[in-house]
């Protein structure tokens, strides 16, 4: 991750502590088994649809963590859901990791989209259609280091997640 410190001193200093008061925040809720997710789903989602990801769009002091907004639909449900979830840029498709914070189950939009795999993303205010697919053993290996580079506690999640190995959801665009 590039270090502003050397373009501004005082704002990179500033970021730094933020950066370090977030990923601890972070860390914090994770190993006490809080999970986020649902509470603060809804008004997330409102605010980057509204903003056009403006607001919502990156995670706060990791300018590298970009959010996207995942539809999915319940796969025992048929419910239309959408989930804010940090991706990677890959070529011309798109890996999301399913990381639920370190708990130790996968989150429900990866089982959503095991089930039902042709979906919709938006990044900003442009839409995507994509076809979710399970990242293999050699894509998931190549792609973790770009989140733990942007996102450090992706490292503290997969250790907090114990044996369940964190699955990478590559998106590829669909014609």
């Amino acid at each position: 991750m590039s270090n502003s410190n050397e373009a501004d001193p005082g704002r990179g200093a500033e970021r730094s502590s933020m950066a370090r008061m977030v990923e601890s925040g972070s860390r914090f809720t994770s190993s006490h088994g809080i999970y986020l997710g649902r509470r603060s789903t809804k008004l997330h989602v409102a605010l980057y649809r509204r903003t056009n990801g403006r607001i919502g769009g990156r995670f706060p002091a990791f300018p590298d963590a970009r959010i996207l907004l995942l539809d999915h639909v319940g796969a025992r449900t048929g419910i239309h859901r959408t989930s804010p979830v940090m991706y990677h840029a890959d070529g011309d498709s798109f890996a999301i990791a399913g990381s639920k914070a370190g708990q130790p189950t996968h989150p429900a939009w990866f089982h959503n989209l095991k089930a039902n795999p042709d979906t919709t993303i938006r990044i900003g205010a442009d839409v995507h259609p994509v076809r979710a697919r399970v990242a293999t053993e050699a894509e998931r290996n190549r792609l973790w280091p770009n989140f733990v580079e942007a996102f450090p506690s992706y490292d503290f999640f997969q250790h907090n997640a114990g044996s369940r190995t964190i699955p990478i959801v590559i998106l590829m665009p669909r014609r």
